[in-house]
């Protein structure tokens, strides 16, 4: 995909052939599906959308053509929203993907220093400027998939200056790059080899050290932590929790993907933003969570990838009331790869979601995983005019098309920020 220059900004995008976007309803608007017009136009203001013209209304032919960008008929959606992505990784892990295949497990791996900690080598031996370079070429990759917001953790430092070194990258990159970026601190990922024998000591300079000097450099919105056999357990999980809570930053938690410990009930107890995973949690554990308003974040790549057999339960998440997004959980051991028209095929295929709430799961919904549904993640006056335009007539064919769907043209605030070099048109 080509990138745009500074002047394909165009003030209308015509000739749509189909718009899809959240349509809300019912108290306050919690009820969300995908509101589908025909054969309609667009006008942009200063990033955001200004206008939806009636279906079927002709394009005014004394609008400044230097100015208008043709859809050639394609479907537009909103720009997608990945609300759970580790970018901030130096080094791949293949040759464990070689030993799965083999046939040991994820947990075997990690117990025998490889997983996570493998990554942290990684990390710690790689400087900032390094670290900056890798991230802004998958944010480049994101950009050119459709995604135009991502959340994006640290996690592979574990030390006071690795994982603010972490962070400080993924704001360096940030700042100028189309991309938005809600940064999460997950110092808490698992637990240091340095700190093996004594982790509650790491819990407390996490709460006490990090999470304060993160916030004093404006380099995080939200704070997570891995609550798992191997990882961290629940009194840990709760400390960080109630730090984050202090710190008015976002809480989110990684938890119930091989076991169910709880998480999910500590998720609910803080009305979390977040609780990712949820493979394995309990029927009540989701009824907690829709009570408490927590956006539940699921990851059908990490699954796929592991080679696990059981996904988690959307539809009877869905019918527990819980608001879900789908994320890709970018990361080099679980679940490497950056597509989340990907992620769309298996939440239909192996969770039982339409494409229609698949949609929703990676625009509106990912859009209030990070904190911005009244910004970002529907095509409607007053929206960031963040949009994606595909070679496609309905929304079923992104998730049909699996593997293979690409959108031709990437718009974020209202710029033309990637292309594929295709028939659509620039101004």
């Amino acid at each position: 995909m080509e990138k745009s220059t500074q002047k394909d900004r165009p003030d209308y995008i015509s000739n749509i052939g189909t718009l899809a976007t959240a349509e809300f309803s019912g108290i306050n608007g919690t009820n969300r599906s995908i509101l589908v017009r025909k054969n309609l136009w667009i006008e942009l203001r200063d990033g955001k959308v200004n206008y939806i013209s009636p279906e079927n209304e002709p394009f005014p032919t004394e609008f400044d053509q230097s100015k208008v960008f043709d859809a050639c008929g394609g479907l537009v959606t909103p720009g997608f929203i990945d609300a759970h992505t580790h970018p901030v990784f130096a080094g791949t892990r293949q040759v464990e993907f070689v030993r799965r295949c083999r046939g040991e497990t994820y947990q075997q791996i990690a117990a025998a220093g490889g997983g996570i900690l493998n990554s942290v080598r990684g990390v710690r031996e790689s400087s900032e400027e390094v670290l900056s370079k890798l991230i802004k070429k998958r944010l480049d990759r994101f950009l050119e998939l459709g995604i135009t917001s991502v959340e994006a953790k640290s996690g592979y430092g574990l030390t006071i200056d690795d994982e603010l070194k972490s962070l400080q990258a993924l704001k360096s990159v940030a700042d100028n790059h189309p991309i938005g970026v809600s940064p999460t601190l997950l110092a808490t990922h698992v637990v240091p080899l340095e700190f093996k024998n004594n982790p509650d000591d790491y819990v407390d300079l996490v709460c006490n050290e990090l999470i304060p000097l993160a916030i004093e450099n404006e380099i995080v919105e939200g704070v997570d932590v891995f609550l798992e056999e191997g990882a961290y357990n629940l009194n840990q999980a709760r400390r960080i929790f109630q730090a984050g809570h202090e710190a008015g930053l976002m809480l989110r938690i990684h938890a119930d993907q091989f076991t169910a410990g709880g998480g999910a009930e500590l998720a609910a107890e803080f009305r979390a933003t977040t609780a990712d995973h949820m493979d394995r949690t309990s029927l009540e554990g989701y009824r907690l969570l829709a009570e408490a308003g927590v956006t539940i974040v699921l990851l059908p790549g990490a699954v796929f990838f592991l080679g696990l057999e059981e996904y988690a339960p959307a539809r009877k998440i869905i019918d527990a009331g819980c608001r879900i997004a789908l994320s890709t959980d970018f990361n080099p051991g679980s679940s490497p790869t950056q597509s989340l028209t990907l992620m769309m095929t298996l939440g239909c295929v192996k969770m039982g979601l339409s494409p229609e709430e698949a949609l929703i799961g990676v625009t509106i919904e990912a859009a209030r995983a990070i904190g911005r549904e009244t910004s970002l993640g529907c095509i409607s006056p007053g929206y960031q005019a963040d949009m994606c335009i595909w070679d496609a007539e309905d929304i079923n064919f992104i998730p049909y098309a699996f593997g293979d769907m690409i959108p031709e043209v990437v718009f974020k605030n209202g710029q033309c920020a990637a292309r594929r070099g295709c028939r659509m048109k620039a101004p």
